[in-house]
């Protein structure tokens, strides 16, 4: 039996989330049971009432406000814990149409990816302002570049992942999972597609950032964490390298002057250089020891994904055990009786 589980985060949507849920699907092709599973992130409206008078499967409520990644962190644990064999996550401001579920999913069951991307066309998108639709190709553009991935809308939250991917990848950003996450599936090779999907206008303003010069800095780091955090060898000793090139310019300057016999004066250019070389070979050798934590990084994933599989089949190992149990007392009692 398949089961598909959509979540949605939520924080303060007593207006848009009741008809978001009315949208969404009964019955997906290839799927045997639709749930849906709601994140109150914190609310101080009756997003929480709502979402059970609309009959929601699933409701788990943060005390306090923590964040988007929060919500999809506490989503995919519960939905997992609930036997999800494939999570959708979607937004509660009604911006995706909820009908493309359908298309979402259809790439995981057939088998032939493992995350799949709804992708809003943001170029064409006339939803989108001319701010926004730049800054969200140059950020999918740099993305797609750092997790090698094909995905033209990086940023879309509408977007299905399946069991064995959700096990494997770990949210570790405070701001927004979307790009962290896509650089985590790309690095660990997992198959990643996308599909176009509608979208509707959302007149209020988003609630994950207050300006867009912050929008761009948290995503920045976002992305500059997911990145170094899995290639720190490549960050670091890049940076070291170049730092290196640009500390050999001065000193080349000194030594050429050296051979003019016009030193005097130019000593500054190989204390500048020398200190260059000596902050980019820092840099390196970070860079190789980074490397060795993300190598212990990489045993200690490894070894989460393993324990949250062993999670899964305790269920069905419990009750083999029982029946074993079972086996050897009625053995017992005809041996007993005989």
């Amino acid at each position: 039996m398949t089961k598909l589980i959509i979540q949605i985060p939520c924080l303060n949507e007593q207006d848009t989330l009741a008809s978001t849920i009315a949208r969404l699907p009964r019955e997906v092709p290839g799927i045997d049971v639709v749930e849906w599973l709601v994140i109150d992130d914190g609310s101080s409206d009756n997003t929480g009432q709502i979402a059970r008078d609309c009959g929601v499967h699933h409701i788990v409520r943060h005390r306090r406000n923590r964040g988007l990644a929060q919500a999809f962190r506490t989503g995919i644990r519960a939905a997992l814990d609930a036997g999800a064999d494939i999570i959708v996550n979607t937004d509660a401001d009604g911006q995706y149409e909820g009908e493309d579920i359908v298309k979402l999913v259809q790439p995981i069951v057939s088998g032939e990816a493992d995350v799949v991307i709804g992708d809003r066309g943001v170029a064409k998108n006339e939803h989108f302002g001319p701010v926004k639709k730049r800054l969200q190709r140059l950020g999918s553009l740099v993305v797609r570049r750092l997790s090698r991935t094909d995905i033209t809308d990086a940023v879309s939250g509408f977007r299905a992942i399946s069991r064995a991917a959700a096990i494997q990848i770990n949210i570790t950003t405070e701001f927004s999972y979307t790009t962290d996450m896509l650089i985590q599936a790309g690095r660990k090779r997992l198959a990643i597609t996308s599909v176009p999907v509608r979208t509707h206008a959302t007149p209020r303003p988003s609630r994950l950032f207050s300006s867009v010069p912050r929008f761009i800095i948290n995503t920045g780091i976002t992305i500059a964490r997911a990145y170094t955090t899995h290639n720190p060898l490549r960050a670091f000793v890049s940076l070291g390298a170049v730092l290196t090139v640009i500390g050999l310019i001065p000193m080349l300057r000194f030594v050429w002057f050296f051979l003019l016999g016009e030193s005097d004066g130019h000593i500054q250019s190989l204390v500048i250089g020398g200190a260059l070389l000596i902050v980019g070979t820092i840099i390196g050798v970070l860079g190789i020891l980074a490397d060795l934590v993300s190598a212990n990084r990489k045993l200690i994933e490894q070894a989460l994904t393993e324990i949250r599989e062993l999670r899964d089949s305790a269920p069905a190992d419990t009750a083999a055990l029982d029946k074993v149990s079972d086996d050897v007392r009625l053995k017992r009692k005809a041996g007993t009786e005989g």
